[in-house]
């Protein structure tokens, strides 16, 4: 279920919502390499609690596209190349994508409703984690159907859960607010009746 044995070329045309997500990602990570260019996306990107209070408000959606460093993208990424495709699949790309940004973007809200005024952070976890509480949902509805679909993801997330507070620099609000979003998008995506009239109509 969750080994990708697709080429490149299959991938993207399986799953354009993840390549797009994974290319805009990259695309600007390596634009922050460049030094001038990468302080400006950082200053103007990032999640800074005191400057969201002022009104910059496109940093909560804009922050989940910015990454600290090469392991901090090459985790998001890979845990999106991975996990992502069976939910675009079976979700379908409007539903991934409202579960992807929709996440991400309360992991940055809750942050700066509960985070001091001078917290900041950046990078795609908390819409990873709304990927992970989305899958919740579905063990949730297919836990008789599909037994082995909560043996294969719920360790994961259970250690990835335990990870958000064992790691230091790690924004465990956003990833917890994106969880708890990602699966209450899930249980109403999800419902077996709505699942129903999405067969039917294709």
């Amino acid at each position: 279920m969750f080994n990708r044995t697709e080429n490149l070329s299959q991938y993207i045309k399986l799953y354009p919502v993840i390549s797009s997500l994974i290319a805009i990602n990259v695309v600007v990570y390596l634009i922050g390499l460049i030094p001038p260019l990468g302080d400006n996306i950082l200053n103007m990107g990032a999640s800074v609690n005191y400057l969201i209070a002022d009104g910059e408000y496109w940093r909560l959606f804009t922050s989940m596209f910015i990454h600290g460093g090469f392991f901090h993208l090459l985790f998001n990424m890979f845990s999106l190349y991975v996990f992502g495709p069976e939910l675009e699949r079976i979700a379908g790309k409007l539903r991934f994508f409202t579960i992807y940004l929709v996440s991400g973007f309360m992991g940055d809200a809750v942050s700066f409703l509960i985070q001091p005024p001078n917290y900041a952070s950046i990078g795609a976890s908390g819409a990873i984690f709304g990927i992970f509480g989305a899958f919740v949902a579905l063990v949730y509805y297919t836990r008789k159907t599909m037994p082995q679909l909560k043996q294969i993801i719920m360790p994961i997330i259970v250690i990835s859960v335990i990870m958000t507070f064992l790691q230091p620099n790690v924004n465990g609000t956003a990833h917890i607010a994106g969880l708890i979003t990602g699966f209450i998008i899930g249980l109403f995506d999800f419902h077996p009746k709505r699942v129903l009239r999405w067969v039917k109509k294709r």
